[in-house]
C-alpha cells in the first residue's frame, strides 16, 4: 500500500457512483433476462420495471454528471501518473468520458426506442412521460439495435473500468481503489 493514502473522493461522489453502479448491473440482468422470456404478464411486467429503472438511471446519471462538472475529483497522485505509461492515462481518460456518455444515450435511445414502438412510459405507473419522438414503427426497428448495442458498449466499458481498479489494487499496489470506497474515510 502506498505510503500516504491518495486524495479520496467525497462521500455524495462515492454514494453517486457506487448507486449508478448497482443500477446498472441491475438493469442489464433485467435487460438480458426480459429479451429472452416469451410474450406474457411477466414479460410486460420486467418491461415497465426496466422502463421505470431506465428513467431512474438518466436521473441519477444526469445528477453525477452535474455533481462531476461542479465538483472537481481529486487529482491523482503524481506517483501514480509517473507509474503510469500515456496510452493508459489517455485510457483512464477516454473510459470516464465514454461511459458518462454511455450514462446517458443507453436510456435516452431506450426512452426514443419506446415512443417511437408506441408504448408510453408511465414512471412508476403514476407519471406519463412524454414521447421522446412520435410513434413511428421503422424508426423504432432502427433504434432498438442502437439501444442494446450502447447498452453492450455500457457493460463492456464498465467491465474494464472494473478490472483497471483491480489492477490498480492487486498488481500496482497503488492504493488507488480506495479512493472511491465508502467507509474508508
Amino acid at each position: 500500500m502506498p505510503a500516504s493514502p491518495a486524495p479520496r473522493y467525497g462521500a455524495t461522489a462515492i454514494t453517486l457512483h457506487w448507486l449508478l453502479a448497482l443500477a446498472l448491473v441491475g438493469i442489464f440482468a433485467v435487460g438480458l433476462y426480459m429479451t429472452g422470456l416469451p410474450f406474457s404478464p411477466q414479460r410486460l411486467k420486467l418491461y415497465n420495471w426496466h422502463k421505470w429503472a431506465g428513467v431512474a438511471i438518466l436521473a441519477l446519471s444526469l445528477l453525477r454528471l452535474l455533481w462531476r462538472a461542479t465538483h472537481r475529483p481529486p487529482a491523482l497522485p503524481a506517483r501514480i501518473l509517473a507509474a503510469m505509461p500515456r496510452w493508459q492515462r489517455i485510457a483512464h481518460h477516454g473510459t470516464h468520458h465514454l461511459l458518462y456518455l454511455l450514462f446517458l444515450a443507453v436510456p435516452l435511445l431506450g426512452w426514443a426506442y419506446s415512443s417511437a414502438a408506441g408504448f408510453p412510459i408511465v414512471f412508476l405507473g403514476l407519471l406519463p412521460l412524454p414521447d421522446f419522438v412520435p410513434a413511428d414503427p421503422a424508426l423504432a426497428e432502427a433504434l432498438k439495435p442502437w439501444h442494446a448495442a450502447s447498452a453492450y458498449a455500457l457493460a463492456a466499458l464498465a467491465a474494464l473500468h472494473v478490472a483497471a481498479a483491480l489492477k490498480h489494487q492487486w498488481v500496482d499496489r497503488d492504493g488507488l481503489l480506495l479512493r472511491m470506497l465508502p467507509g474508508r474515510g
